[in-house]
């Protein structure tokens, strides 16, 4: 088997509506494309978060082909870095990966105003984690 090329990142909460979206479009913009994201919840909901997709198109982003999905114990053993947003202990922690928890505010029931604030958060977190991953 070949080694990877690029690292797999990825971003969990408990729905996958609302923080995973943004922060996984902010990546892959900052990386451009050369990191494989993805994202799942520990109680996944039905669809993304309507804030959270204004706050997308507020920066000409796209979810790409998103939806919220279920965490595994195969995804999480895909990844090479997972990036809780919020699921605290249920997400499993397996050997071999870079974990990070960022505690950021769920955007779920949230002005666009104070939403605006959790996007640039991440927005910082992201560059953060894309200049240790060059």
């Amino acid at each position: 088997m070949a080694p990877k090329v690029s690292p797999d990142v990825l971003f969990v909460c408990t729905e996958n509506s609302g923080r995973p979206q943004p922060a996984a479009a902010l990546l892959r913009r900052e990386t451009a494309g050369t990191v494989r994201v993805h994202s799942s919840g520990t109680l996944p909901a039905t669809w993304i978060d309507h804030v959270a997709l204004r706050l997308l198109d507020e920066l000409e982003l796209s979810p790409d082909d998103e939806f919220p999905k279920p965490l595994t114990r195969e995804v999480v053993r895909a990844a090479d870095i997972v990036i809780t947003l919020g699921c605290g202990d249920a997400c499993p922690v397996l050997s071999g990966r870079r974990y990070y928890d960022w505690h950021l505010p769920d955007l779920k029931g949230m002005g666009i105003e104070s939403a605006r604030a959790v996007r640039e958060a991440l927005a910082q977190r992201v560059a953060r984690l894309a200049a240790v991953m060059r």
